[in-house]
């Protein structure tokens, strides 16, 4: 990795855990993580399965509230304060910033994540539960999810405010939870014109249903490893792709 890169990744990431709202996220994280042993209590069935399915849930929904508040921001805060102008005059290419500015907010989920999986895992042993492997998948499949979120807010934050950023990246994952309903729906359009449109936007859209294992996991089900090894290549793929438009979008951009 070239300096220029992990400097503005690090600088990214420092940026990112002095925010006090990275902070608070992650400590309702994992309140909300532990506090699925209530739960538990509260509900007939098996209590470990019911830890672990709202417990994961939780760390879910508030590592992807991290993945936006802090993405959305990364390069429009940059351009509204005018630091943009100071990191740009030095040896440094806007290819390389945005590389930079991904990998720091990516090493930051990183953190986060792996704060709240410790003490998940360390919380399921304390419940009598043992240490399940299928869960550390979940968190690698997780893993990936944030990182097309990331890539997604990122991309947005490069021409727009961040109240537009929020709106987009949400919907954008909002329709990525259901985008298998695509696939079926193209079946019942009668205009042959219409299933092509409708298969377009499968492809095009990001597919975030595919990183999801919550059910295999909680119910003990087999997973399959060629849909893991697919979903890895279609995160790497579509990040990537992500990043490239960004980058795009990026050089064309005049800075007043």
């Amino acid at each position: 990795m070239k300096p220029a890169i992990r400097g503005i990744a690090v600088n990214t990431f420092r940026e990112s855990a002095r925010n006090k709202m990275f902070y608070l996220l992650v400590f309702f994280g994992i309140l909300f993580a532990l506090s699925s042993k209530l739960v538990s209590f509260l509900t007939l069935g098996d209590a470990m399965k019911v830890l672990k399915d709202t417990g994961l849930a939780a760390i879910n929904f508030f590592c992807v509230l991290i993945a936006i508040f802090t993405g959305i921001n990364l390069v429009y805060k940059e351009i509204e304060k005018k630091t943009v102008f100071n990191i740009l005059s030095k040896p440094l290419s806007r290819d390389e910033f945005i590389a930079g500015k991904f990998l720091g907010l990516a090493l930051t989920m990183l953190t986060a994540l792996g704060a709240m999986a410790v003490i998940f895992f360390a919380f399921v042993a304390v419940s009598g539960g043992g240490f399940d492997l299928g869960i550390l998948l979940y968190f690698f499949m997780l893993y990936l999810e944030l990182l097309v979120i990331v890539a997604i807010s990122l991309l947005f934050s490069s021409f727009t405010t961040p109240i537009l950023s929020f709106i987009f990246t949400v919907s954008l994952y909002l329709i990525g939870q259901v985008m298998w309903t695509f696939n079926e729906f193209k079946d019942y359009l009668a205009i042959p014109l219409w299933r092509v449109f409708t298969q377009g936007l499968y492809y095009l859209l990001p597919n975030l249903h595919k990183f999801n294992i919550k059910n295999e996991v909680v119910m003990g089900t087999a997973i399959d490893p060629w849909s893991v090894l697919f979903s890895v290549l279609y995160a790497l793929a579509y990040v990537l792709a992500l990043l490239a438009l960004t980058v795009l979008i990026f050089r064309r951009r005049e800075f007043q």
